[in-house]
């Protein structure tokens, strides 16, 4: 799992209520009050064979998306199938989505009634899940696969990845990887008529987002991923092994997989850029603004409209912004502008080598270890690694892959260092939280250990709940007393500014019309970040909707929810305890989430005798 700035947490928090229930679907909490089930007039069976028959669903399912989905498996250390890519065909797409249907009929003939929580949840959390995957099939969103934002988006991208996803400890994990790369062809011409049917159907790119694709696929070509396993083999290889293996690996490549990659790009750049769409938002495709909002409530889990997100962006626009001009007065400074200028042109916070970047992010990690156990009773039992982003990927900012639940494959925080006296020490601190501990590493680690959970909810999740999460999690460095370097600290809020800022470009392209000028001009207005970012987030935001609106709703849940905990339990609060509780349910919606700390809060206050 791939994924990639806060304040001290005080009373005062967005009034804005960040989720509504849906009409939709039947609400996590109103299963716990018994409401009339929806599913069949009366209990036909006990509950221990209804939850027999969900978890036997769960795990057919789940079996079926490994299978179906090679670099999943792999991801989460199931090497059953890694000498398969798997099949990106029309056809393959076509068959996961009948698979889907059928299984969301499955999932609604069973009756939930008298569950206990967590399988309440999990048939809840299995429902939308398949709704949200029928929904996304009827507006096609598989017809737009690629994506420029990052260092990337699509299968040129994901396919050069494989070096560093896969185990290589023994010949059969070697001669796996073979066979993968082996199998790259056919899956580019797969991709390829995937993106024929979008064209057909004029479900397209912006055109100077796709532009950029065959350039970084001739830049995977030159930086050459794939011989990185030949580097170092395991110390019981035989020569002869290593040879035999160096000689096939190295021809594969030259052979099969760059001329594989040369043709995808010529197919880009003749059959593909052309059709490309002009317009920004995703409401001149086929759906109109129901495609948006649909988008939304994938990325966020709220059903919150683009005008409602729009005004909570404002509205922490300028909260943040007064928190950073009281900092700038507690420094010594007149006005935030004096401040930021000084912070934002100090040499110390310059960087001077991708070492230097890599090791600060080593530092900010290393020193929040041994304070966990003040903010959380379950901690992470896997490790975490932190590696500067290889050159094949060197546009794509920092974030974290999650390692295996064994162990044997550790977390790993990858770091954005390219062009590095270009870069700033500055936000170091805060990302290192939120993509380390006690951000995504904790939480995903945690998230992979749980018991008693199917296993669509140890791997999966959603971007709201993740990047909400990682977001808090920035802001607890505050709470154990780091950020004590004012340019640091300045750096948490400047990249909680910058989420904020997130919710008001995001919309303003996709609901509003705003025009990439009005994009860049609004950015460089609030000073959240520099040209070159306020470029390249651009694209990312025009090419990838909605997504970006998911740190900053997540979080403010997250504190909503504190904050009620500290009011209703009073003294009886405890933090570690609340952590658990958020953390221990895995990677839940929102409304799940709100409802799941309503029952820990009433689980813990005293019954009033009724009358």
């Amino acid at each position: 799992m791939k994924i990639s700035e806060n304040r001290s947490i005080r009373g005062t928090h967005c009034p804005v209520t960040l989720v509504r229930m849906r009409p939709h679907i039947l609400a996590t909490s109103a299963l716990f009050l018994a409401a009339a089930c929806p599913f069949v007039s009366a209990q036909t069976s006990p509950v221990a064979s209804r939850l027999a028959t969900q978890n036997a669903l769960f795990d057919e399912s789940w079996q079926a998306s490994l299978k179906m989905s090679p670099t999943l498996a792999t991801s989460v250390g199931d090497y059953r199938y890694n000498d398969q890519l798997g099949d990106y065909s029309l056809a393959a797409i076509a068959a996961r989505h009948q698979r889907e249907v059928s299984d969301l009929a499955r999932i609604k003939t069973i009756d939930p009634t008298g569950f206990p929580e967590q399988d309440l949840i999990s048939h809840d959390l299995f429902l939308r899940q398949l709704q949200q995957r029928v929904e996304d099939f009827d507006l096609k969103e598989f017809e737009m696969p690629l994506s420029a934002s990052g260092g990337g988006g699509g299968i040129h991208a994901s396919l050069a990845d494989l070096p560093l996803s896969m185990p290589f400890d023994s010949v059969k994990h070697y001669e796996d990887y073979l066979s993968r790369l082996r199998q790259i062809p056919k899956a580019f011409l797969q991709v390829e008529d995937v993106l024929r049917a979008g064209v057909k159907d004029h479900l397209l790119p912006v055109r100077f987002t796709a532009e950029k694709i065959p350039g970084q696929a001739e830049g995977v070509i030159a930086a050459n991923p794939f011989l990185i396993p030949l580097r170092k083999f395991p110390a019981s290889f035989s020569d002869a092994e290593k040879k035999r293996l160096t000689d096939e690996i190295t021809s594969t490549v030259n052979s099969e997989v760059f001329p594989a990659y040369k043709q995808f790009a010529a197919f880009v750049t003749k059959d593909y850029i052309p059709y490309t769409r002009t317009t920004l938002s995703i409401n001149s495709l086929g759906g109109g603004k129901r495609r948006y909002q649909a988008t939304l409530r994938r990325f966020t889990t709220t059903d919150l409209t683009a005008a409602q997100i729009h005004e909570i962006g404002l509205k922490e626009v300028d909260r943040i912004n007064g928190e950073m001009a009281a900092l700038a007065k507690a420094n010594g400074y007149s006005d935030l502008a004096s401040f930021r200028n000084h912070i934002e042109n100090d040499p110390k916070y310059q960087a001077v080598s991708a070492d230097a970047i890599v090791e600060d992010f080593r530092k900010y990690i290393a020193q929040m270890q041994p304070h966990l156990p003040e903010l959380f009773n379950l901690l992470p039992k896997t490790a975490v690694t932190v590696e500067p982003i290889p050159p094949f990927q060197a546009s794509a900012a920092t974030h974290y892959q999650g390692g295996t639940p064994d162990g044997k494959r550790p977390g790993r925080v990858s770091v954005a260092v390219s062009d590095p006296t270009h870069r700033s020490y500055i936000n170091d601190e805060a990302i290192a939280y939120h993509e380390g501990v006690p951000g995504h590493h904790l939480q995903i680690s945690i998230q992979q250990s749980l018991t008693g959970l199917p296993e669509f909810r140890k791997h999966g999740g959603n971007s709201a709940y993740t990047e909400g999460w990682g977001l808090y999690a920035e802001e607890l460095g505050k709470e154990i007393g780091f950020y004590q370097d004012p340019g640091s600290d300045y750096g948490r809020l400047r990249s909680e500014l910058f989420r904020a800022v997130r919710l008001v470009v995001d919309t303003g392209i996709h609901d509003m019309g705003w025009s990439r000028d009005q994009v860049v001009e609004y950015m460089r207005n609030s000073h959240a970040i520099d040209e070159p970012t306020i470029q390249s987030e651009t694209d990312r935001y025009i090419s990838g909707p909605g997504q970006a609106c998911s740190y900053k709703l997540g979080q403010l849940k997250i504190r909503e929810l504190r904050e009620r905990s500290k009011l209703q339990l009073g003294p009886k609060f405890d933090l570690k305890t609340f952590h658990d509780e958020v953390l221990s349910g895995g990677a839940l919606p929102l409304d799940v989430l709100d409802a799941r700390i309503d029952r820990w809060i009433k689980g813990q206050l005293p019954t009033t005798a009724s009358n």
